[in-house]
């Protein structure tokens, strides 16, 4: 069945609720979506709502997929934050190059994770960035295939790098997280 004959992502969160309700007590115990449940949330697609159709996602309406998000919510809260911040950082997708994100949004399991920012920094090195901090939680990164860190960028002196604002150059760093 393709996204066009698949019913609506509200539908299809709502065909997950007594599944999702299910497992809330284990969700909270846990604090991990069982492994089940983490399949048929991908099977339905609810983690690819706001991902690009050029890179496989559904390219979902914002009012749509802010109704799913609530319907999974209805169920278990902890299961609709899960989605949003997986959706939400998702929405990188659109600043990447293109071979960079078929890297990391081709394979259908795909979750990128990421915190909030910290006092993390990227030194400008050769070839890249040498990236140091702590990060002290991500949501989802339990499921995610992909992590981030947003950080600011240090020029190789130690210097602040300022963007062409005057303000100080803050990236997101994609990396696997196995």
């Amino acid at each position: 069945m393709n996204i066009q004959t698949r019913p609506d992502p509200v539908v299809r969160a709502r065909d997950l609720g007594a599944e999702i309700a299910a497992n809330a007590d284990e969700v909270e115990r846990t604090r991990r979506v069982p492994g089940a449940l983490l399949g048929r949330l991908h099977d339905s697609r609810l983690f690819r709502m706001l991902l690009p159709r050029s890179v496989g996602g559904d390219e979902t309406e914002p009012a749509v997929y802010v109704a799913a998000i609530e319907e999974l919510a209805r169920h278990d809260a902890s299961i609709a934050w899960n989605v949003f911040v997986a959706n939400s950082s998702a929405l990188i997708a659109a600043f990447l190059e293109p071979a960079v994100y078929h890297a990391v949004f081709a394979d259908p399991g795909s979750i990128v994770a990421w915190g909030p920012p910290n006092a993390s920094r990227a030194q400008a090195v050769d070839g890249g960035y040498r990236l140091t901090g702590k990060w002290d939680f991500a949501s989802g990164c339990r499921q995610a295939r992909w992590m981030g860190a947003h950080c600011h960028v240090l020029e190789a002196d130690g210097t602040l790098r300022l963007n062409r604002f005057g303000r100080p150059t803050v990236r997101t760093l994609l990396f696997p997280a196995n």
